[in-house]
């Protein structure tokens, strides 16, 4: 028996496609407020969900109409249609949700990091006595096309001054991915962060039930296809580095995330160490969708652009967007250095390089690489870790002459990571439905193969269409 009112939460339905003659992008959200549910000036049937400003068309559930000034869906005759002019109080002050600029003085470590520029090393370390992180970082799937090129690169032979073997982070996406591949990386150490299920495009313009299915999905696909628990599972990068505006770090905040990796820098002289979002963003927002408002706590690991002096390559997040594939690997190795000197000399941020698998397709590349890695790691002040490593040396700086001692980048091996994988997978052909879409995808695990191809709603392949309910865990 249907309820006398329903949440728009629990049985809004987000349209993917036009509906009739009217567009998404004819309606404009009220600039006074920009976020909120608002009547759709056509019919009473539908509404539009604001979230920063960009609307999104939702209909009510079947008999019901969108009461503009409850802002839910109720039945005809109780329903008070729209849009029902209001007169907002004149704007005396700016918005108090806006993030403000760095206050060096009231953010202090370790639960708040900032600075003017974002140039500026914690803990006051001088550059010489602050040990060079660097970030390497694989987006997408893990697969047979790429696996043995990233077991090459961190192949447990090139280690740190303390002995030990340099690390990696993993940026899933779903489609794809070979499990048993995955639990077998993570049970070495390397870190697994969540990128989307499906990779979709135009995800930065979707809303908060879209972010959830597609990170918090991910999140458990990977607890339950490659045993690597949910605690483990700490941080996210967005599709095409396209940050989804304040909901997606919402999403990060409600749900027990630590940290992003989506935000591009652009070609700055010195490069911008990772800060907290208690602030605004101390530099240019390349994707024009970062987060406005102030989510205290929740870490930023941006990707400074990778550029040499008079620009030959170009400039990119991506080591393999820039243009480097008629250099020998001599050439890219040159490259890679002077790249690298640009924190090295000056203030030592974190220098990530991001790839996708592309860089792994062209040989030259690869083994400019390699010839990179083989020369940093003899660096006694450089260090390969993993993203959450890093941000945990942040949270309490200490020195070089430290660090060998420095136990979160020691050998010891959690306790919750997953154990080495099964020998033989499960070979698992699976039925996938999308849209009007039907194929057969292929997915290998040392669990049991799920009933159906895992999916948005479904992230354990039930079968059960729009199962998944996720609760934040600040709930």
């Amino acid at each position: 028996m249907w309820q006398k009112t329903f949440s728009i939460a629990v049985f809004i339905i987000v349209l993917n496609k036009v509906d009739g003659q009217k567009k998404e992008e004819d309606f404009q959200c009220p600039t006074a407020t920009g976020t909120g549910n608002f009547a759709d000036p056509v019919t009473c049937r539908r509404f539009y969900q604001c979230v920063d400003g960009y609307p999104y068309m939702n209909r009510c559930p079947s008999g019901l109409y969108f009461d503009d000034i409850s802002k839910f869906c109720t039945f005809k005759n109780e329903a008070r249609c729209g849009p029902i002019a209001t007169t907002p109080a004149p704007a005396t002050e700016p918005p108090t949700d806006l993030a403000e600029k760095c206050n060096p003085a009231e953010c202090q470590l370790p639960y708040c990091f900032c600075s003017k520029d974002g140039t500026t090393i914690p803990g006051g370390l001088a550059p010489e006595n602050t040990p060079q992180i660097i970030l390497l970082t694989f987006d997408g799937a893990v697969n047979l096309q790429n696996y043995e090129h990233y077991k090459k690169v961190l192949n447990g032979k090139r280690t740190n001054s303390n002995g030990c073997p340099i690390k990696g982070t993993f940026y899933a996406s779903h489609e794809y991915s070979n499990y048993q591949m995955i639990q077998q990386l993570a049970s070495e150490g390397h870190e697994f962060g969540t990128e989307t299920i499906s990779l979709q495009s135009g995800l930065q313009d979707k809303g908060y039930e879209e972010w959830v299915g597609e990170m918090i999905g991910m999140r458990e696909i990977l607890r339950h296809f490659a045993n690597i628990s949910k605690s483990e599972v700490v941080g996210m990068r967005a599709p095409f580095l396209k940050p989804g505006r304040n909901t997606q770090y919402k999403v990060l905040e409600e749900f027990g995330f630590i940290y992003d990796s989506s935000v591009g820098v652009p070609a700055l002289p010195i490069p911008v160490w990772p800060y907290t979002l208690d602030y605004k963003i101390p530099h240019e927002c390349k994707s024009g969708t970062c987060p406005t408002k102030s989510f205290p706590g929740v870490w930023e690991v941006p990707l400074n652009a990778h550029y040499v002096e008079g620009f030959e390559g170009g400039h990119c997040p991506y080591l393999d967007q820039c243009v480097l594939h008629n250099h020998d690997p001599e050439e890219v190795f040159q490259w890679l250095q002077e790249d690298f000197s640009r924190y090295y000399d000056q203030n030592r941020a974190p220098y990530m390089m991001a790839f996708h698998t592309n860089w792994f397709s062209i040989k030259e590349l690869e083994k400019g690489l390699e010839k990179f890695l083989d020369w940093a790691t003899t660096l006694p002040d450089v260090w390969f870790v993993t993203t959450t490593q890093a941000l945990t040396w942040m949270t309490d700086p200490k020195g070089i002459k430290q660090i060998n001692n420095y136990e979160p980048w020691g050998c010891n091996k959690k306790e919750n990571f997953p154990l080495a994988p099964c020998k033989v997978p499960n070979k698992c052909a699976l039925s996938f439905k999308r849209e009007n879409f039907t194929d057969t995808r292929y997915l290998e695990t040392c669990t049991d193969c799920p009933n159906q191809y895992p999916w948005l709603g479904d992230a354990t392949g039930s079968g059960i269409r729009n199962k998944d309910n996720y609760v934040p865990d600040n709930v």
